[in-house]
């Protein structure tokens, strides 16, 4: 689980930006969002929260274009951009991130193997200016530990890139 500090620095910067966020999440199942709204106050920078397990959530919450998943798969960075995009901009939020990959046990493959976990995070500046990243990781672990590991990763990152 992410340190409470994380989500407390994030839970400044954030606020002192004025910004909001939201989360895309598929194989953490909401583990994010819970972790964001266990600091009392969340509500002042925390916008709302889009648990896409399927590839039809992914498409009709977020706009994830089918293409993209049946071109790349559910777990690609190009599905984690789209679903990062299309929660920052459904929600509103200045940012958003998001998560998709193999929590395992099983699902996993010769190229994606269990513990795989592509994430996204788009950011608008205050001027309009978009940017989104993202990135591949491996965890290791059971289907609890992978899980954990991801939700702490993409908060540190997103305090990260915040930041700067």
């Amino acid at each position: 689980m992410p340190a409470l500090d994380t989500v407390k620095t994030l839970a400044e910067i954030l606020l002192s930006k004025n910004w909001k966020m939201a989360a895309a999440e598929s194989c953490t199942g909401g583990l994010v969002c819970a972790n964001l709204t266990e600091l009392a106050g969340s509500s002042e920078w925390f916008e709302r929260g889009y648990i896409t397990y399927s590839n039809e959530a992914k498409e009709e919450s977020l706009g994830v274009p089918s293409e993209l998943i049946e071109s790349f798969g559910a777990v690609s960075e190009q599905v984690a951009k789209a679903m990062a995009e299309g929660a920052q901009v459904n929600s509103g939020a200045n940012t958003a991130i998001s998560i998709t990959g193999i929590a395992g046990p099983s699902g996993g493959s010769v190229d994606k193997p269990v513990g795989t976990v592509c994430f996204g995070w788009a950011i608008q500046s205050d001027a309009g200016e978009k940017r989104v990243l993202t990135k591949t990781m491996h965890f290791d672990g059971d289907r609890q530990a992978i899980r954990e590991q991801a939700c702490h990763y993409v908060l540190n990152e997103l305090a990260k890139l915040l930041k700067n």
